[in-house]
Parts: C-alpha cells; sequence; structure tokens
C-alpha cells in the first residue's frame, strides 16, 4: 500500500508542472555514448519521455547528435577524426558521412523509437530546415587570424514553418543537425547550437540539453561536483576558470543565447539516468544543471 501512495505523491509532485507547461514548446537536444548503448532501456529511454510529453500536452521538439557514430563511420573509410576548440574539422568526405550518418541513419533511428512507443515523430533533415553560414574558428596563438575547419556551419535561420505544421498536428519534429549554406553546399552544424536556434525560433519555454555528464561539473575529474543552478552572469568567471572548457563551450554559449532570447530555463541532463528529462521538468529538485538568468 506504501508504495502505492508514493506512486500517487510522484503524481501529484508533477501535476502544478503539467498544468503549468501544458501546451508549451521544449526543445530536446539528444546526444551522448548512452545514444550508442547495447542496452535497449538506455537508448530508448528518452524516446519514452518524448512519448510521456506528447500525452500531457506538451509539444516536444528533439534535435539529435550522433558524433560517435560518425567517429565510428569515418574510421571505417580511413578517414581521421580531429577537432579544433571542440568542433569537429569536415572536409568534403566527412561531411558526405556526417549527412549519410545523422540524416539517414540516426535520425529514422529516433523517429522509429518514438513511433513504437505510441508517440508520433516525423524526422526532418536539418538542411530542409537550417540555413547556416561557415563558421571560422578565432585562431588562439594568432591574434585576428582565422582558423579554417571546412564545412562546418553556424546555423543562422530556422524554417519554421514544417515544426509549425508538425506541432499544431500532435508530431514531434526530429531534426539531424546539418544545415544549407549560402553556397548551397551541405554543412556540419553543432547540435547544441542547432537546438539554441530551435528553441529561439519557436519560442521554446524550455531547452534540455541531454549528454553524458551529469551536468556541468565544478571539478571536471569529480562526477558529483555538478553545478546545480547557474547564471548567465557567472559564465565569463567559469570561462577563464577553466570549468567551463572544450565540449561544453558551445552548450553553456548556445544556453546563454537561448536565455537573452527569451527561453525561460535551460538544462544540462545526464541521459544515461533513467527519464531524465522527466525528473528535470516534472520534480522539483530537478537533475543535472539549470541556467537561468
Amino acid at each position: 500500500m506504501q508504495d502505492l501512495i508514493a506512486k500517487a505523491a510522484t503524481l501529484l509532485e508533477a501535476l502544478p508542472y503539467i498544468q503549468r507547461f501544458s501546451g508549451a514548446t521544449f526543445v530536446v537536444k539528444y546526444g551522448g555514448s548512452f545514444m550508442d548503448s547495447p542496452d535497449p532501456a538506455v537508448r530508448n529511454g528518452v524516446a519514452r519521455d518524448i512519448v510521456f510529453l506528447e500525452a500531457v500536452e506538451i509539444n516536444p521538439v528533439v534535435v539529435h547528435g550522433g558524433g560517435k557514430a560518425i567517429t565510428r563511420a569515418m574510421d571505417a573509410a580511413g578517414l581521421k577524426a580531429n577537432f579544433i576548440q571542440g568542433m569537429r574539422v569536415t572536409d568534403e568526405a566527412a561531411v558526405k558521412i556526417v549527412d549519410e550518418v545523422l540524416s539517414r541513419e540516426i535520425n529514422p533511428e529516433v523517429v522509429a523509437a518514438i513511433n513504437s512507443f505510441g508517440g508520433a515523430a516525423k524526422g526532418f533533415s536539418g538542411a530542409d530546415i537550417f540555413t547556416c553560414r561557415k563558421l571560422w574558428l578565432e585562431d588562439k596563438h594568432q591574434p585576428g587570424a582565422k582558423v579554417d575547419i571546412g564545412y562546418v556551419g553556424e546555423v543562422v535561420g530556422v524554417n519554421t514553418g514544417p515544426l509549425l505544421d508538425c506541432i499544431a498536428r500532435g508530431i514531434t519534429p526530429v531534426i539531424s543537425p546539418t544545415a544549407r549554406g549560402e553556397d548551397g553546399k551541405i554543412y556540419n552544424c553543432n547540435a547544441d547550437v542547432a537546438a539554441a536556434q530551435v528553441a529561439i525560433a519557436l519560442k521554446a519555454r524550455r531547452l534540455v540539453f541531454m549528454s553524458d555528464v551529469p551536468g556541468l561539473l565544478s571539478d571536471p575529474k569529480n562526477p558529483d561536483s555538478v553545478v546545480s543552478h547557474l547564471k548567465i552572469a557567472a559564465v565569463r568567471e567559469l570561462k577563464d576558470s577553466g570549468v567551463i572548457d572544450k565540449g561544453m563551450i558551445p552548450k553553456v554559449d548556445s544556453a546563454v543565447t537561448a536565455i537573452k532570447s527569451g527561453v525561460e530555463k535551460v538544462s544540462f541532463v545526464d541521459g544515461r539516468v533513467p527519464h531524465a528529462v522527466l525528473l528535470e521538468i516534472f520534480t522539483d529538485e530537478g537533475v543535472g544543471t539549470e541556467v537561468v538568468l
């Protein structure tokens, strides 16, 4: 009986959040090595959470990554993965692999997982949703100089029409992080940046980044050092001290951009934790790191 009462208490804790967010749009960035887990429960857990959001009349929009799968495919093709400042160097051969893996392999898998649990999802190649400009990195060794990392773009536009049509019909859009450049070619884009731009364009209430770390860590070597609450004013100091570094940089920068553009809250959660999305949204304590104004 006590177990049943505890379950009821959990539902009641979620109730005010369900009421508050009914009809709202939430963007979920789905990435991390947990996507490759051999355990179907881990791999498909996020899909169940997405279906739950649909069921309580929240409008989820998914932007997925796939870095590990891209690296495996590049290795199989004899291409070495190279990263500069957390960004994958992407030449003409690499971008073909990126597009194939993201838009034609991972995207249909995510859509199928959501649909298999009774949800309704539709896949989109990012090249049909995002427009971008070529991304040039600042050369840390030569001030004023630029570093060319190939077919890597920075999302500057979102074609919201197909996404809004899906939302109106109760369908979850699932988008790969590629984009069409000014030259008409396909570019590889950072999925965190793409997700933030979707959240801004759709005026989303929440943006959730899922990865394979517990959140922002004050000590990168200590998984228990999660920074549970982060105000954007503290970001510069944390960058200077090295707390925010490497792959966390585009996540945090995207979070700051989203918050400044009207997204109420951005969360970093660990996709390896069962139902991390639901725990973050529908419980008082939440999990991971929340970024706020």
